[in-house]
């Protein structure tokens, strides 16, 4: 089951509880009034289709990204070695051979180019926080092709823009690409990994170029252990089309910094709310109960304009329905590089020891680590200093 299929849990959303944390700030808080915070809680957008297409870019946290500012670890030669071929593989994509043209050939007989020697796409195999998606994007920009000919995106948002087009003008959409990345690809999905595989079938077809990262399947989790077998098993008949790169390496936003950091007092969260332009405020519970209202494709779309997420009781989350929504919700706020400041319990401890250890946690894993970089990132904020 992925995040986007993951059932409502139907809770009535608990109280928030107040939580201790580093000194509180002094002072009143704000009234509500002008200025106020916003709540998440009220927003359920609408996201018209075309929005989906036009938004397969690189997230903003990935607007900079290039193979250049990508800092391979010294200590894991394959790293470095990835970029390289990375970048030969993007460089290899600008012949007019090479792949899509860029029109739509979907109704018109057409000679198709001719194969390119080697395979047509990359698989980016590694542990989280390798730094597979920041070399997923690079790609993206490094491709020499207008955006219009490049796709990026997560499985969820791929499979989110199947269901807003259908299949059909899906494929016709984006058979006159040249790249398609695909970040994440959920080979946990059974059904979705189908679909997808059909979809890619078609695109490979047509000439696009693919790429993509993956998590592991239950059970494969663990040092030395990686997802490139699976991933091409799973994306049947797709094999010849992929080379696996290893991506070997520790969690980049971890090296050498401390564990996630101790949360706040709800009346410093409160203030920063009222005091920091464009922030949202909202109680974790009911923020919980709330992301099973609305789909997690729009998600991002709820996060539009936010400058700083507050969070007041946050607790450990009641079950993996509401986990997985969890994780989207934290994959898109830290692609926007929003800054997230909470009181409660620290992000480390959101997720039980027996979700840590089954079949969903990689996906929980890779939530604590962004969801901890961006409450230190929170800790900038004027209330919090």
């Amino acid at each position: 089951m992925s995040p986007s299929t993951a059932s409502a849990s139907g809770a009535a959303a608990p109280a928030a509880t107040s939580a201790t944390g580093p000194a509180d700030a002094s002072g009143p808080i704000p009234r509500q009034g002008a200025g106020s915070p916003v709540a998440l809680t009220s927003r359920a957008p609408h996201v018209p289709a075309d929005r989906l297409v036009a938004e397969m870019v690189p997230p903003p946290r990935f607007d900079s990204v290039r193979f250049e500012n990508y800092i391979p670890d010294a200590r894991q030669p394959s790293q470095a070695e990835a970029v390289r071929t990375l970048d030969g593989f993007a460089a290899g994509l600008g012949g007019a051979g090479a792949s899509g043209t860029g029109r739509r050939r979907w109704f018109r007989r057409e000679t198709k180019p001719a194969a390119a020697a080697g395979p047509r796409g990359v698989y980016l195999d590694g542990g989280y926080g390798v730094g597979k998606t920041h070399l997923l994007a690079s790609l993206w920009h490094a491709t020499p092709a207008a955006p219009e000919q490049k796709a990026f995106g997560t499985f969820v948002e791929l499979t989110n823009l199947v269901g807003a087009l259908g299949f059909q003008q899906t494929v016709q959409t984006l058979s006159g690409h040249k790249l398609l990345c695909i970040d994440e690809f959920e080979l946990d999905d059974p059904g979705d990994t189908v679909l997808v595989s059909s979809l890619l079938r078609k695109l490979v077809d047509a000439g696009v170029a693919l790429a993509a990262t993956s998590n592991t399947l239950p059970g494969k989790l663990g040092e030395g252990r990686f997802a490139a077998a699976d991933f091409l098993r799973e994306i049947q008949g797709l094999s010849a089309h992929f080379r696996p790169l290893r991506i070997d390496g520790e969690d980049y936003r971890h090296r050498g910094l401390p564990e996630a950091p101790a949360p706040f007092g709800d009346d410093v969260v409160t203030r920063a709310a009222h005091t920091t332009p464009g922030a949202s405020l909202d109680a974790f519970p009911a923020l919980l109960d709330h992301l099973s209202k609305v789909h997690p494709s729009r998600y991002g779309a709820m996060c539009d304009d936010i400058a700083a997420v507050c969070l007041t009781g946050v607790e450990p989350v009641p079950d993996q329905s509401t986990a997985l929504r969890l994780v989207v919700l934290a994959d898109r706020l830290y692609d926007r590089e929003i800054p997230v400041l909470a009181s409660g319990r620290p992000f480390d401890e959101i997720f039980s020891e027996e979700m840590l250890a089954g079949g969903y946690r990689k996906k929980y894993f890779r939530a604590i680590s962004r969801l901890t970089a961006l409450a230190r990132d929170a800790k900038a904020l004027p209330a919090a200093s």
